[in-house]
């Protein structure tokens, strides 16, 4: 299944896509893409739908980020190996972990702001794991058990309060508003035969920027998941980006090439659809 949620932020409606691609509306059947609703019941549920039947959508409206009221937005760091080349990084021995503010995530044709301050605004495609069931201390072979499905994330950073005003830690230069862009769509992991072996790209104003594959991650989604159970909770809803392949911004040389306003961003990896973002001004 492909489920989206659409409408006006703050206000979206869940949704799932019907075998043309067509929204279909699911508010008589559930309240949100959420919480339980991701849980292996609660997919088995929607399962049962036939799509036709539901109320169809009409028109364009606003794609919301594809899961709501997510708990734990984690993510990831330097868990490409040809990135962490990129950056000159050794290899983790570990998984790098933090978390982007929940008040950062946004759809996936949002408008990016510049936030106030802000010289070296960056990009970076990601896959997107969502959590489906409660995970704690999981074993490794079980894994894959908490996971509902997949998505396209953006994780837009700012380098600046990133590396040079870290305080050494990330999580302000990840957190800004509008910088979590989510979907279109959470494809539940039946349609996802391998997330190891994914396609991605991300382009600038029409100049590809990054062209990879999950297939170069260090740490697969299945460890990933298991590491972060053995530190915090997972609860279904949760999110968890996994890391970006070479060709962001600050990797050019012999200058980095950092978001500007009027800027252009679109985004895919094969099978969780596109992102488009515009790159505009911080207002009041």
């Amino acid at each position: 299944m492909k489920l989206v949620r659409y409408g006006a932020p703050g206000r979206e409606k869940p949704a799932m896509l019907d075998a043309k691609g067509r929204i279909r509306d699911l508010s008589n059947i559930v309240a949100d893409i959420a919480g339980d609703v991701l849980s292996p019941k609660g997919l088995a549920k929607l399962r049962k739908l036939h799509p036709d039947k539901l109320p169809l959508i009409r028109g364009t409206p606003r794609i919301g980020p594809c899961v709501g009221n997510i708990g734990n937005f984690i993510a990831i760091g330097l868990n490409y190996s040809d990135h962490a080349a990129e950056a000159g990084m050794p290899i983790p021995k570990e998984p790098i972990i933090f978390n982007k503010a929940h008040s950062c995530i946004c759809g996936p044709n949002d408008d990016t702001i510049v936030p106030k301050g802000s010289s070296k605004l960056d990009y970076e495609v990601e896959l997107g794991v969502v959590i489906g069931s409660r995970a704690r201390y999981l074993a490794k072979n079980k894994a894959m058990d908490a996971v509902a499905g997949y998505c396209l994330a953006n994780d837009v950073s700012e380098r600046v309060f990133q590396l040079e005003r870290s305080g050494g830690q990330w999580n302000k230069g990840k957190g800004c508003e509008t910088f979590g862009p989510l979907g279109p769509w959470l494809v539940t992991k039946d349609e996802i035969r391998d997330p190891q072996r994914l396609d991605m790209w991300l382009t600038v104003n029409g100049e590809t920027r990054q062209n990879g594959s999950t297939r170069t991650m260090i740490f697969e989604v299945a460890h990933l998941v298991w590491y972060c159970s053995q530190f915090f909770v997972l609860e279904p809803g949760d999110v968890i980006i996994t890391g970006t392949p070479p060709g962001v911004g600050m990797g050019f040389k012999p200058e980095p090439k950092f978001l500007k306003p009027g800027d252009i961003v679109r985004l895919g990896i094969e099978g969780l659809g596109e992102q488009q973002q515009k790159v505009v001004k911080f207002k009041i």
